[in-house]
């Protein structure tokens, strides 16, 4: 599978968009460059602006700016534009559902050596409680442009969640709709839904229980709010018990919108894969996804727990 960093992707879509919608204005944090929108910075310095270590104010302005028909992209990082700017995204942008479009790399555990200050492991949770937003973790490169240009196309506020690293290239999926998950293979015996970098992992690990004789039904769920209530009921009459994978705290994220959906839908047996209740740590990304509990191995491992119990 080909490996692309999701944030190269974003960078040179803003430029795409911002030749044919002079409305586009992009925001950032003093990390364009780690963001990628320096390069829409060096195709349209006017409709660029950089707000240095001042999140808050930054969100703040989008909202303003979006208050005046400009559609604004604001990027950071994931730490930075939830848990620093909660306040500025609540009450400046989604309480008025202004046209604010948040693209945010760097989440998740795998943003590596940088540590726990950096690594947002919460902001779904954050997010997902606020009215009028809607929130995609793409699973690579591609899926990522795709929601780009659907929140491009979408009135209202987005939350898109990037990583740092390069992710393979998932082969065979559906193309991207708002609000649709996707199942990637059918099996019989288990439902391993995930999000994010977590759906490579997923693809990887059931290769791992073929090889033991399980079959297992893997499904990527890049919008985490609206969640596909009609596809999780539907895999939860297939299968009885589900694990749920996501490279975020165990609390609020992709495990909690699918166990509130089943919880009064369809009641079946789900179990979570996910950060325990702990903060990061410095490290390699590999290293990381090991020490949590995150990759492929570990999935196959409580799947089979799960079968067993």
């Amino acid at each position: 599978m080909e490996k692309l960093y999701a944030r190269d992707i974003y960078g040179n879509t803003l430029v795409e968009l911002g030749k044919k919608d002079e409305r586009i204005i992009v925001l950032d944090a003093d990390l364009s460059g780690s963001t990628r929108t320096a390069i829409f910075k060096n195709e349209f310095p006017d409709r660029f602006f950089n707000f240095g270590v001042a999140e808050q104010n930054m969100m703040a302005t989008a909202g303003g700016l979006a208050s005046c028909g400009k559609i604004v992209f604001v990027s950071t990082f994931a730490m930075f534009a939830s848990a620093r700017a909660l306040d500025q995204v609540r009450n400046t942008i989604c309480y008025n559902n202004f046209n604010v479009k948040i693209i945010a790399t760097h989440g998740g555990i795998t943003v590596g050596e940088d540590g726990a200050s950096h690594q947002a492991l919460e902001d779904i949770n954050f997010f997902r409680a606020i009215p009028n937003i809607k929130i995609i973790v793409p699973c690579d490169a591609p899926e990522a442009k795709a929601a780009v240009l659907a929140a491009y196309k979408t009135p209202g506020p987005f939350y898109i969640r990037l990583g740092r690293c390069k992710v393979p290239t998932i082969e065979n999926k559906q193309s991207f709709t708002l609000g649709r998950g996707y199942v990637l293979e059918e099996g019989k015996d288990i439902a391993i839904i995930s999000c994010g970098t977590l759906v490579y992992e997923a693809l990887e690990a059931n290769k791992i229980l073929k090889e033991k004789g399980i079959s297992a039904t893997v499904v990527n769920t890049p919008t985490i709010k609206p969640i596909d209530e009609d596809l999780i009921v539907k895999i939860s009459i297939k299968h009885k018990k589900i694990l749920v994978c996501e490279e975020h705290q165990v609390t609020g994220g992709l495990f909690s919108a699918i166990a509130e959906v089943l919880a009064s839908k369809n009641p079946v047996r789900v179990e979570r894969i996910g950060v325990e209740d702990k903060f990061g740590q410095s490290g390699s990304p590999v290293e990381l996804m090991d020490f949590y509990g995150l990759s492929a191995n570990f999935i196959a491992q409580k799947a089979q727990e799960i079968l067993r119990q």
